[in-house]
């Protein structure tokens, strides 16, 4: 591990990470995207050939109810239960995410509202690469299923076998998606923004995934919405000599584990520095003056996942700006997010919890502004409308106010 301080080049760089900016994914997703849009099926099929090494026909790129019914008998009932749990710790969470819609009136007779309404359907992207990942199909389906998404289109890259996980089948299935497609990559997202004969379009597009799947979703962005831009996963542990040093290590190497993981531990003390250096070969160790700097360090790094192992967390809690989800405590492990706490695992990274906020059901929700004046306070306006009118240099605009007084 490299120990920085807040002055370093290293630590500029760390603060400063951006992982989308590669022109040699640019130019091949831009192409790939093209030609799923321009030859949708046939494209979609080619690219299956050539980066999954499969082939399929058009028939085959639908996952059918032989297979979901087979997947059941490839897993044990102790996934079932544990999934159930889960799914009752997920509800919980999200449903106290839901909004009302609302609306005001005031003695004027002036009327004004927003109406929550949810998006008419979603595609979730889950990835299967080294491994298939199981739980980022209810992190992503759940938030969809409880805003109210009437369509929800699952896809996932098949593998050499030609099928898809039968857990990523069997926790769709009960989670009641519509329909999953055996088909992976940029050719994925882009099937799902663009449609093809086969692959229903969709208004949004979430989930995580390799560069070249966050490339793509970047690229159809506007003709469809999309959740983030997700790069590798990354924690940032807040630890000093009072925290529990086998803790730290634990967390640091789990997501050490993950493909390009970020690990960081921020600490205000040089002997816990060195001791941690000792038993870690990847990741960064950022030393700070005191608690205050400690703090603007992890705002400035803005990490997916952060640990605050510090004596009195919740006193560092509130001083945190950015972070896409924080984990209080010695025993609150990002494990728990990963798997079974409630939120959504699906979170900002590369610096974007600046703005970006984790997956929810807000996600899936649109509003709508609703404005009802009667006569007698849109004639109180008169004033307002006529003088912004003129100076944006806008007659017609007046011209429709004053009809409705002729």
């Amino acid at each position: 591990m490299k120990i920085l301080r807040l002055s370093s080049k290293e630590m500029q760089k760390l603060c400063e990470r951006y992982y989308y900016n590669k022109k040699r994914v640019a130019k091949k997703v831009q192409r790939i995207v093209r030609d799923v849009k321009e030859e949708g099926d046939k494209a979609v099929l080619r690219y299956a050939r050539r980066f999954d090494k499969v082939r399929f026909s058009p028939k085959d790129l639908r996952v059918s109810a032989n297979e979901i019914n087979a997947a059941y008998q490839n897993i044990d009932t102790d996934f079932i239960s544990s999934l159930k749990t889960i799914i009752e710790h997920m509800e919980k969470f999200h449903r106290r995410q839901l909004p009302r819609s609302w609306k005001i009136r005031d003695e004027e007779g002036v009327e004004l509202g927003e109406i929550f309404r949810p998006i008419e359907s979603a595609g979730i992207y889950v990835p299967s690469g080294t491994v298939p990942l199981v739980s980022s199909v209810y992190m992503s389906v759940l938030p969809a299923r409880i805003a109210g998404v009437k369509k929800i289109v699952l896809v996932s890259p098949p593998a050499r076998f030609g099928g898809i996980d039968p857990h990523i089948l069997a926790v769709a299935n009960l989670l009641k998606v519509d329909e999953v497609y055996k088909v992976g990559g940029a050719q994925a997202i882009a099937a799902l923004a663009f449609g093809t004969k086969t692959i229903p379009k969709v208004d949004k597009i979430v989930g995580p995934g390799n560069d070249y799947v966050t490339e793509a979703k970047r690229q159809v962005f506007g003709y469809v919405d999309i959740d983030m831009l997700a790069g590798p996963s990354e924690v940032v542990i807040l630890a000093n000599q009072f925290s529990d040093r086998d803790y730290v290590v634990c967390d640091l190497m789990a997501q050490a584990e993950h493909v390009k993981g970020l690990a960081v531990l921020v600490t205000t003390s040089k002997k816990f520095a060195r001791v941690i250096k000792k038993e870690m070969g990847k990741g960064y160790i950022v030393l700070a003056k005191n608690m205050e700097q400690a703090v603007e360090i992890i705002n400035r790094i803005a990490p997916e996942h952060l640990e605050i192992l510090v004596k009195r967390p919740g006193r560092v809690l509130k001083l945190i700006k950015n972070a896409g989800a924080v984990f209080i405590g010695p025993y609150s492990p990002v494990c728990l997010g990963d798997y079974v706490a409630g939120p959504s695992h699906v979170l900002p990274t590369g610096g974007t919890a600046r703005f970006f906020s984790g997956l929810g059901v807000r996600s899936f929700l649109k509003s709508t502004h609703t404005v009802c004046y009667s006569k007698k306070a849109l004639e109180k306006e008169a004033h307002a409308i006529e003088k912004m009118a003129k100076i944006e240099g806008l007659t017609r605009h007046l011209e429709s106010y004053r009809a409705r007084f002729r």
